[in-house]
């Protein structure tokens, strides 16, 4: 019984999965965003990479 009642109080696996939920939030918001500026990424690494050659 006394394992159930500490079962019961122990939020670390709560806190775990608001903390991942966060984090995959993060990560759709930064593909958004860089999906947004694709072809101005495209153009810039394209204008470096001749620049280079």
């Amino acid at each position: 019984m006394k394992l159930l009642s500490k079962f019961g109080h122990d939020e670390s696996a709560a806190t775990a999965i608001e903390y991942g939920l966060i984090v995959a939030l993060i990560s759709v918001a930064m593909l958004g965003g860089i999906n947004s500026f694709r072809e101005e990424l495209l153009a810039m690494w394209t204008l470096i990479g001749d620049t280079v050659d």
